[in-house]
């Protein structure tokens, strides 16, 4: 093609060839300068879809602007079709040609490493990842600023190229475990690859090699690499630690971004940094901190899982009473079961010192329970027993296990500390195994679990009327139900007060009552004020309860206190870190605040966690749309509306994606789905409001508004902040219908 002329652009020179396509320099002869044209292999790019995906991409990438991303000037093609990309040309070469002149000087390694982690920080930020980070898509100028180049190159070609066993086809030298094994790639992907580099800039050797590809992979997946200073005897166990902490197999293990890999090589540039050998990784907590995982059912007949998961709530609920111990929380911890990791893996991943773990064989009325007390930074076991007893000494199991587990982390009770730590809030066995029960079911938020849970609360209640923990379940589960137009709000709410304020006559100490009241007093009386209170005095009754602070945000950013609801929502998320409701009310805070960048990338958090939590795909809409990123939106949809089958909460907003995108077949379709479900049982008037808000059918939606107010809808306690109603601020029926809820 030398000497050819492609539309604007006059090809002078070859650069350079490989599997992702040949680059030639050329002149721009519009704008009159010099740029390198990347045309792509005809493989790559026959597939219509993957093209479309591709352009996408490329969008995207192109509008990273840093300084460590090579600049895209636009994408375009030939008269027969051939996709090319025209990039700014730079003088210098690519790291894999400097690498090939042999390893590279530490501090060298870190100036490069540095900038690039600085280009995929901004990448990352916007939920792009690059997938194919490798020595020969790193170019390093003649003046030192290194460019990533490639953006988008390594997903078009996982969704055009595939072995025949399904493997995504790409580098295998830099592949990350996650890749290698066909699974879910995020930007910790970027990560281990970068981690590759950085050996190969070292010792001028890839860590994981093998005579084909299939080789390395197994290597990849099974070995680990060879210690750096086996080539530069020089290296200190400073950058060791860091080979070792981005190159970990398990993705939850390496540094969680770009920023904070880039922020221990910063302390390896800082004072003696070539000679330091403080650890790199993430230092261990130094206060007292317990998990406590589910216990494993090792029962005859496996049905135990209600009792095994209620007695590591209720040590986790006991232990979080006492000051100056770290508790985990239970969606957290509760995330790690039957996971098969280790019990460093989860004590780093949860910050916490110790792990509690144990079993249960039950066999009629016997018991036989395991506990063992482990040091996560050294293995050893702090303290172990095992109890056979009858079932109805489950109670002074527990106070054991407790007991010994503060004895061992060497914690004083102070006052009434062992008082509230061994209290128990029934003496019925019964009733206890129908709380548990009832646990176990609201914890899985489905509707028909909340029933389920609904119905083991009630019957705990009639075993033992001053069961205050129960009325507590109760409130919950009607408030949950309530918020997502399970059942009529008035119903629903009214009955949670009533459960909520049962539990405060038994016993007003109970810092979750406090939490339920002040839920409902938000989100159904609208009695602001007095939600406010309620929740503070929650906090002063038990400060670790993490739902308590995911609540309080959810009421700040329907009050506009934006900043404060940030800041909550990160309080609940310190608590309990994989808690995929509070990491979802995250990025909802961030929207509320119109911060919808940070929105999306703290859903797409979520998401990375579990990807079909249905509230993570159904909130990451909602910044979509306002960014104007409908694709997207789309994609997110046509994957998630399955999971939304019959949620008209998610429908409704869904729906009104669709009519926001100008896809009103779609929108109405939806719309469809929504009324013939609610045939069936009740849906709130809302649902179709927000629906109809983004087909622009505004009267109509202002109606429908109208009958949510007139069924005290909860998520009108939203409606004067959400920016999804921002185009009807200046509807005068719609700013009547905010006097009316009170703001």
């Amino acid at each position: 093609m030398i000497g050819q002329t492609v539309t604007h652009y006059h090809i002078t020179r070859q650069l350079g060839a490989g599997g992702m396509g040949v680059v030639y320099e050329a002149r721009d002869l519009r704008l009159d300068r010099t740029v390198a044209l990347k045309f792509l292999p005809a493989e790559l790019t026959d597939d219509p879809e993957a093209k479309t995906r591709f352009v996408h991409e490329a969008k995207a990438a192109s509008a990273l602007d840093h300084p460590n991303v090579c600049s895209i000037h636009e994408i375009d093609e030939t008269d027969d079709g051939r996709l090319f990309i025209a990039m700014a040309c730079y003088e210098g070469e690519t790291l894999k040609a400097r690498i090939a002149r042999g390893p590279l000087p530490f501090a060298q390694v870190i100036d490069i490493t540095r900038q690039v982690l600085q280009g995929l920080a901004k990448a990352h930020a916007q939920g792009i990842v690059h997938r194919d980070i490798k020595p020969a898509n790193i170019f390093v100028t003649t003046d030192g600023l290194v460019k990533i180049l490639d953006f988008g190159l390594a997903k078009l070609a996982g969704l055009t190229r595939r072995t025949r066993t399904g493997m995504v086809l790409g580098t295998v030298a830099y592949m990350s475990p996650e890749q290698a094994r066909g699974g879910d790639v995020d930007h910790r992907t970027d990560l281990w690859s970068l981690g590759v580099v950085v050996f190969e800039m070292l010792t001028g050797k890839i860590p994981f090699e093998g005579d084909h590809e299939q080789a390395i992979i197994y290597s990849v997946l099974n070995r680990e690499p060879v210690s750096v200073s086996a080539s530069r005897p020089e290296t200190t166990h400073a950058w060791q630690q860091l080979i070792d902490q981005v190159l970990v197999k398990d993705q939850r293990e390496r540094f969680p971004s770009a920023t904070a890999m880039e922020s221990a090589l910063r302390a390896l540039s800082t004072g003696d940094e070539l000679t330091s050998t403080q650890p790199i990784r993430e230092p261990e907590p130094k206060e007292a901190s317990v998990a406590v995982l589910p216990f494993q059912d090792m029962s005859h007949g496996q049905d135990q899982d209600y009792f095994c998961e209620g007695i590591a709530e209720e040590l986790i609920n006991g232990l979080a009473r006492i000051e100056g111990l770290k508790v985990a929380a239970r969606t957290s911890t509760f995330r790690f079961k039957g996971s098969g990791h280790d019990i460093h893996q989860i004590g780093h991943s949860l910050k916490v010192r110790t792990v509690l773990e144990g079993s249960v064989r039950k066999a009629d009325e016997r018991l036989r329970i395991t506990a063992q007390l482990v040091d996560v930074v050294s293995g050893y076991q702090l303290w172990s027993a095992k109890f056979d007893r009858d079932l109805d000494d489950i109670f002074a199991i527990q106070d054991e296990i407790a007991l010994a587990i503060v004895d061992k982390l060497k914690i004083k009770l102070l006052g009434q500390e062992k008082s509230r730590l061994m209290k128990r809030h029934t003496a019925d066995r019964v009733a206890h195994n129908l709380y548990l029960k009832g646990l176990y079911f609201w914890n899985r938020r489905l509707e028909g679990g909340m029933k389920k849970a609904m119905d083991y609360f009630r019957q705990a209640i009639e075993r033992d009327p001053g069961y205050a923990l129960a009325y507590v379940g109760m409130a919950d589960t009607y408030n949950i139900t309530g918020l997502f137009g399970f059942s009529p709000p008035r119903e629903a709410f009214t009955r949670a007060k009533a459960a909520a304020q049962k539990t405060l006559k038994i016993d007003d100490s109970i810092g979750e009552a406090h939490a339920s009241l002040a839920f409902s007093a938000a989100f159904f009386d609208w009695d602001w004020p007095a939600a406010e209170k309620l929740f503070k005095r929650a906090f002063e009754l038990n400060p670790g309860y993490a739902t308590a602070h995911e609540w309080y945000a959810i009421h700040l950013f329907g009050m506009g206190r934006f900043d404060e609801s940030i800041k909550e929502a990160e309080r609940a998320r310190e608590l309990d870190p994989l808690s995929m409701i509070i990491n979802t009310i995250v990025g909802i805070a961030y929207y509320f605040a119109r911060r919808y960048e940070e929105s999306i990338a703290q859903h797409r958090k979520a998401l990375e966690m579990d990807p079909n939590f249905l509230l993570a795909n159904t909130y990451i809409i909602l910044p979509y749309v306002e960014c104007g990123m409908f694709d997207d939106a789309i994609d997110i949809m046509r994957r998630a509306e399955s999971l939304a089958a019959d949620h008209t909460y998610t429908l409704g907003y869904f729906g009104g994606a669709y009519g926001r995108a100008g896809l009103e077949d779609e929108a109405l379709r939806i719309l469809a789905r929504i009324d013939e479900l609610a045939q069936e049982r009740y849906i709130s008037a809302l649902h179709r409001a927000n629906l109809l808000v983004g087909m622009g059918r505004i009267d109509e939606a202002l109606t429908e508004m109208e009958r949510a107010y007139a069924d005290r809808c909860p998520v009108n306690s939203f409606s004067k902040t959400i920016p999804y109603f921002d185009c009807l601020q200046s509807n005068q029926r719609f700013q009547a219908l905010l006097k009316k809820i009170g703001f």
